[in-house]
C-alpha cells in the first residue's frame, strides 16, 4: 500500500496524480494469471477499526468492504471515512478477486460466497421518486402533446376497463363494478341491455367505496368460435373458507348465448377460488398473453403492510412461495390438472419446484390491480400496481420476477412497522438470493392517490404517444371530487423495448432503465386535469385509448356519473367544453 504525501505537496503534481487516479481507477476483479501483475492506483477509504454496531445492517446495501486495499472484512457504509489511500491492483482476497462480496446475514455485514447480485431495484435512479419532509415527490414534467378528451358514452356506475371482442364486430365491451357488462356497438349506442349481469352473485358492495366487485372481463383468443369468455369478480366468502375472512374472489368461464349481445347465465364454470382476509387489495386485471394463457394478479391479501390476519408472518404474503396471493398466476384455460379447473403451462417458471405453487408466474406484488400487454410485436407485460402510503409503480414483468414487496416499496426500502417513511436500508434481493426487480415508473403522491394502470400507445390517431405508456392517478388528495391526471412514461433514448429481456437471469440494470414521466395537460378542463376519478383505461383493436371516468369514489348505483372517453387529437375538440366536457 502506498500512502499519498502530505498536502503541502505542489498542486501541479495533486493534480497529476489525480488525473492517473480517474484514468486507471479500479481494482482488477480476476487474479493474476501469472507474472508480476501492471500495478494500477484508485482511491480508497481509510476506515478505523470496526467497533461495536459498525457491522450491524438491515439488507446487504448496507454492507461495503472495511479495508482500504484488498478487504477481508466488511462493515456497514455509514462507517466509512474519506478516500485518501492508493492501492495496488493485484487482487489478494475473495471480495477484490470477486470470489465474494459484502451481505447482510443475521443483522451483521460480513462477506459472502459468490459474486455480488446485480441491483434492479432503480434505487440509485434520478427518475426514481423522492422522500423529503414527509412528502413523496415525483420528478415530472409536462407533455407538449396535445391531447383531448372525446366522450364516447356516459349513464355508468363504476366503470373499470373496456376491451374489444375479438370476432370483428367491433363491439366495445364495458366492465362495470356494480356487476355488469355492457356494449358499446359499432355505431358507438351504449346497448341498453347489459351482456352480462352478475350482481346477485356477488358480495354487497360499499357504495361509497369499495375494491371488490366485478373488476375485469378476457375474452378468450378464439371467442369468435368458442364463445367463450373469462370474468374476475367478487363473491361472498364460502363456505370452509377461514372464519372471520371478508369475501371469496372467482375466476369464472362463460358462454355467449344465441344472442351475440347476451351471455348464457347459466354457462358459469368457476376456474379458481381465492379466500380473501381483507376487502382490499384484489389485483384481478386478467388478460390474455400472446402465448394464449391466461395472466391472472393477485393482491397480497389486503389491510396494510402485508400484515396482520391471513399474511405470512416477517415476510408477507408477497414474498412467500407458498401462498397465491401476491403474485400474478398464468394459467391454461383449454386443460385441466389433476384436482383443477385449468392447465398448468409445461414452461411456467416454477413448475418444478416443489415447494411452490405452479401456478406463479411472478412474485412481490402488493396490489397489482392494473395489467396490460403491450400491442407491439414483442408484447412486453406491464403491471402498475398501487402503493402502500408513498409510491406508485410501473414493471415490465418477467417470469419467475420478484417485484419486491413487501421488502420495497417501488425502489424504497420498506417498513412494515412505519409505512410513513422509507427504511434506511434494505436487501436488494429475496430470500433465495434473487434480485428484486425495480419499476420503470416510480411516482409520489404529490401527484395524488393511486394509480391506474393503462398501455404502450400503438394507435395511429396521436403520433406523440407512440411506443409511450399512458396511464394516470385516480385523484388527487382531495377526494370530495375527483380531479384525476393523465400521464405519459416515455423510455429513454435510444432504448427498444423489443430488446427486453425475456428472462430475469439475463436481466441486466441497463435494461430495466427508469421512463421518464410526463403531464398531459386537457384543454377545457379545470386546471387541465380529468375533472373527475379516473378508474381505468381501454384498447381498442385500432390500438386507440380510451379513459373511464366517474364523478363518485365508490360504485354507487343509485347515480350513473360513469363516463367512457377516447384520446383523441386536441384539434378535433370543440373550444370551451366541446367533445361532451362537463
Amino acid at each position: 500500500m502506498i500512502r499519498q504525501k502530505s498536502s503541502r505537496v505542489p498542486l501541479l503534481m495533486v493534480m497529476a496524480v489525480a488525473l492517473v487516479v480517474a484514468l486507471l481507477a479500479g481494482c482488477a476483479t480476476l487474479p493474476p494469471q501469472g507474472g508480476t501483475p501492471t500495478p494500477t492506483m484508485e482511491t480508497m477509504t481509510v476506515t478505523p477499526t470496526p467497533t461495536a454496531g459498525q457491522g450491524s445492517c438491515t439488507g446487504d446495501s448496507d454492507c461495503v468492504p472495511a479495508q482500504c486495499c484488498h478487504p477481508t472484512s466488511c462493515i456497514n457504509r455509514a462507517s466509512k471515512g474519506v478516500c485518501n489511500v492508493l492501492c495496488t491492483a493485484n487482487c489478494q482476497g475473495p471480495i477484490d478477486c470477486g470470489a465474494g462480496h459484502c451481505g447482510c446475514v443475521g443483522g451483521a455485514c460480513t462477506v459472502v460466497a459468490g459474486p455480488a447480485p446485480p441491483d434492479l431495484t432503480n434505487q440509485n435512479s434520478p427518475l426514481a421518486a423522492t422522500f423529503a419532509e414527509g412528502v413523496s415527490r415525483t420528478p415530472l414534467g409536462r407533455s407538449t402533446a396535445a391531447i383531448g378528451l372525446s366522450q364516447v358514452t356516459g349513464g355508468l356506475s363504476a366503470p373499470m376497463m373496456l376491451v374489444e371482442s375479438p370476432d370483428g364486430s367491433h363491439r366495445l365491451f364495458v366492465v362495470d363494478q356494480i356487476g355488469v357488462v355492457w356494449i358499446l356497438n359499432a355505431a358507438g349506442t351504449l346497448v341498453q341491455t347489459p351482456f352480462l349481469d352478475i350482481r346477485s352473485r356477488m358480495v354487497s358492495l360499499n357504495a361509497g367505496y369499495d375494491e371488490r366487485g366485478l373488476l375485469s372481463l378476457a375474452f378468450h383468443p378464439e371467442f369468435a368460435t368458442n364463445g367463450r369468455f373469462y370474468v374476475y369478480y367478487t363473491a361472498p366468502l364460502r363456505q370452509g373458507a377461514p372464519a372471520g375472512w371478508d369475501s371469496t374472489n372467482r375466476l369464472s368461464e362463460f358462454r355467449v348465448s344465441n344472442d351475440p349481445n347476451q351471455a348464457d347465465m347459466f354457462s358459469e364454470r368457476i376456474l379458481l377460488q381465492v379466500d380473501k382476509p381483507f376487502s382490499n387489495h384484489n389485483g384481478g386485471q386478467i388478460r390474455f398473453g400472446p402465448d394464449g394463457y391466461l395472466y391472472l394478479p393477485l393482491g397480497d391479501g389486503g389491510r396494510a403492510d402485508d400484515t396482520g390476519i391471513g399474511h405470512t408472518p416477517v415476510i408477507g404474503n408477497g414474498q412467500d412461495m407458498t401462498q397465491i396471493l401476491g403474485k400474478i398466476l398464468r394459467i391454461d384455460v383449454d386443460t385441466r390438472a389433476p384436482g383443477k379447473e385449468y392447465g398448468i403451462p409445461a414452461d411456467n417458471p416454477f413448475v418444478n419446484d416443489q415447494a411452490i405453487l405452479p401456478e406463479i408466474y411472478a412474485s412481490g406484488f402488493r396490489n397489482p390491480a392494473y395489467a396490460s400487454f403491450d400491442a407491439g410485436d414483442d408484447h412486453r407485460y406491464l403491471v402498475a400496481q398501487a402503493g402502500q402510503r408513498l409510491f406508485e409503480t410501473v414493471y415490465i414483468v418477467l417470469p419467475g420476477g420478484n417485484y419486491g414487496w413487501n421488502i420495497r416499496e417501488g425502489t424504497h426500502c420498506f417498513d412494515p412497522s412505519n409505512n410513513a417513511a422509507p427504511k434506511p436500508g434494505c436487501a436488494i434481493t429475496g430470500a433465495g438470493g434473487e434480485p428484486l426487480i425495480g419499476p420503470i415508473f416510480e411516482g409520489g403522491h404529490d401527484l395524488g392517490l393511486t394509480i391506474v394502470g393503462g398501455h404502450l400507445y400503438r394507435g395511429s390517431a396521436l403520433p406523440a404517444l407512440q411506443g409511450k405508456y399512458v396511464f394516470g392517478y385516480w385523484s388527487d388528495g382531495k377526494v370530495t371530487a375527483g380531479n384525476g391526471v393523465i400521464l405519459l412514461a416515455t423510455p429513454p433514448s435510444g432504448w427498444n423495448i423489443g430488446l427486453y429481456p425475456d428472462t430475469v437471469v439475463d436481466l441486466t440494470a441497463s435494461d430495466n432503465l427508469m421512463w421518464t414521466g410526463t403531464e398531459i395537460p386537457i384543454p377545457g378542463m379545470t386546471n387541465q386535469r380529468v375533472n373527475a376519478f379516473i378508474r381505468g383505461f381501454g384498447e381498442d383493436r385500432s390500438r386507440e385509448i380510451y379513459v373511464l371516468t366517474s364523478e363518485r369514489t365508490g360504485p354507487d348505483p343509485n347515480f350513473a356519473t360513469g363516463k367512457v372517453w377516447k384520446l383523441v387529437p386536441a384539434s378535433t375538440v370543440s373550444s370551451g367544453g366541446g367533445g361532451g366536457y362537463s
